[in-house]
């Protein structure tokens, strides 16, 4: 067995990235703001107004992107006919796709926000619906992340994403949810992007210095069987979007300008649902950014003023430089983990009746080596690790029973994948 170095847990370094440009986020955000509605149901064919300009603007946005760096991102545009109570007529949904080859093609990171608005009415396709903090704020984010992360080449696939009808059914993500597992992507992590760039809430409540990040605990892709036997384990709270969410916080962290990542115990805000809820169905580890205090006056309003309250989704309610900061936090953790090996598949832990506990796990195709984490029971933050080479490992005086334990694979540079949760080894 190699000798074990114990280290205390440390949230790594966040990779060196040029810093988001709010005047250049601002200028995105009023250009989809200036095709007047965005409706999943407007023209298609308008070259000025509607759903379709504003596709078609994303892709020549992605498309300069992947000039300026020699042609690193390629554009996609993937689309399927939809029906149900918000399109009983059905309509054709596109996503816009960005795609940022890695050195594996296989495994990717997914970014993304909806390009798509509304007013009061969801069924009003002609109405302004300027959509500029929902969603336009997400998009923006998105081209900006895209800009800072094509000038690196990474080992994971980027795919950064401009969804269609979030508001009309979770379609457009649907339609990639499917796409991804057809094409037998092995994505290790989905970060939406809804709402994200205001920091005046609701009541003049002023929240600038925290964004939300929601994940759920129990996996929505797991059987009643495998939810009985992750609360026999206790990993309620370590599921791979919840793994997610802590790592962003981890990496928030160590960004100049203490701005903190919230970590919402939930899949999203209560009774409310977005972009990342597709792909936690089909296991995929999923999180959504939201801002700290929201403000439903402008959320899905038609533009009006009443006895003095402005109601409407303009760009007047929009804060740039808070926006400019969570896209520094998508970006770090997006260049961390495409830097990454993957997480290991799955991790075994045997410990009965003994003060010391066995830890096995998948081997990671390319990983330098392993970390080793584990914290006390009555915990939730990683306490203190082992670095380790090979596929197992002997913790001494660690027992099981007041323990949680999970593995990480490691680059030759130190850089850490998401930790796996360490559930009962299979018995032999």
């Amino acid at each position: 067995m190699s000798m074990l170095i114990l280290i205390a847990a440390a949230a790594a370094p966040a990779p060196a990235l040029p810093q988001p440009n709010p005047a250049r986020l601002q200028r995105d955000v009023a250009a989809m703001v200036g095709f007047g509605t965005r409706h999943t149901l407007s023209s298609t064919t308008d070259p000025k107004r509607g759903i379709g300009a504003a596709r078609n603007w994303a892709a020549k946005r992605f498309e300069a992107i992947g000039r300026e760096c020699g042609g690193c991102i390629r554009v996609e545009r993937i689309s399927r006919s939809f029906t149900g109570p918000r399109a009983p007529n059905g309509v054709v949904v596109e996503d816009v796709l960005g795609i940022q080859p890695g050195r594996d093609p296989d495994r990717v990171i997914i970014i993304g926000g909806h390009i798509d608005s509304r007013v009061t009415d969801v069924m009003d396709a002609t109405s302004d619906a300027p959509g500029a903090n929902d969603d336009a704020s997400g998009v923006a984010l998105v081209l900006e992340a895209a800009r800072l992360l094509s000038k690196r080449r990474f080992d994971a696939t980027i795919v950064y994403v401009a969804f269609s009808a979030e508001e009309q059914g979770l379609w457009g993500a649907e339609l990639l949810a499917d796409t991804a597992q057809k094409r037998g992507w092995n994505v290790t992590a989905m970060l939406n992007n809804d709402i994200v760039g205001n920091s005046l809430g609701q009541g003049g409540v002023v929240d600038a210095n925290r964004v939300r990040v929601f994940s759920e605990g129990i996996r929505a892709s797991e059987d009643l069987p495998q939810q009985q036997r992750r609360r026999g384990e206790g990993g309620e709270d370590d599921g791979p979007s919840r793994a997610l969410a802590k790592t962003i916080d981890g990496i928030a962290d160590a960004i100049a300008g203490r701005f903190d990542v919230v970590i919402d115990r939930r899949p999203d805000r209560f009774g409310r649902g977005g972009d990342h809820e597709p792909f936690l169905k089909r296991g995929y580890p999923a999180v959504r950014f939201s801002v700290g205090a929201e403000n439903w006056d402008r959320q899905h309003q038609n533009l009006r003023t009443e006895k003095g309250v402005v109601y409407g989704d303009t760009i007047e309610g929009m804060d740039f430089a808070y926006l400019a900061k969570v896209t520094a936090i998508n970006a770090a953790t997006i260049a961390r983990l495409a830097a990454a090996p993957a997480a290991p598949a799955t991790v075994g832990l045997v410990g009965d009746l003994s003060r010391d506990t066995q830890v096995s796990w998948t081997p990671v195709p390319g990983a330098a080596g392993y970390r080793i984490r584990w914290r006390a029971n009555d915990t939730s933050a990683w306490a203190k690790s082992q670095d380790v080479q090979g596929s197992s490992a002997v913790l001494k005086q660690v027992p099981v029973d007041d323990n949680f334990i999970a593995v990480s694979a490691l680059a030759a540079d130190g850089t850490e994948s998401l930790p796996t949760f360490g559930g009962r080894a299979p018995r032999r």
